[in-house]
């Protein structure tokens, strides 16, 4: 697990975020190695102003234990993992990997990072239903930190 490192820059963090749902949904739709994605990325999106880092660990955490997190989200959602809306599916899968493996951020601003860029790419209501599978998959991993 990571521990949070000094003088995070939480905005390139947000960025990075944005980018990784954006090639996420890509990778989701293409079926293209994620490497292959990470490097059209690279090359086509505004990078310097996201967090590198941060955006490469996301999509290789989420490539690397998609099934563990797909099983981990099953339990809260009303459809099976490949019917949920493309852009709604990447978000709850980055969402999943940080309340899993990134204890690092607060639960809070994980689901909170999910609703908005939900709400920047995805369908209208979207966002309510990331936000209640979340919210109840935080509960799970995060019981600690939610009850504190």
């Amino acid at each position: 697990m990571h521990t949070r490192p000094e003088g995070i820059d939480l905005a390139a963090r947000s960025r990075a975020r944005r980018r990784a749902l954006q090639a996420l949904y890509a990778w989701q739709l293409s079926g293209s190695h994620m490497n292959a994605v990470i490097e059209q990325f690279r090359h086509e999106q505004d990078m310097e102003v996201a967090d590198l880092d941060y955006f490469e660990d996301l999509l290789r955490g989420v490539e690397m234990h998609v099934d563990a997190l797909d099983a981990a989200l099953r339990p809260y959602l009303d459809r099976e993992v490949a019917e949920v809306d493309p852009i709604e599916r990447a978000a709850l899968r980055l969402a999943a990997y940080e309340l899993k493996y990134r204890l690092d951020v607060p639960y809070r601003v994980v689901i909170n990072e999910a609703i908005e860029v939900t709400k920047r790419f995805g369908a209208d209501h979207g966002h309510s239903y990331v936000n209640g599978v979340l919210d109840k998959l935080a509960a799970q991993l995060r019981s600690a930190e939610k009850k504190a």
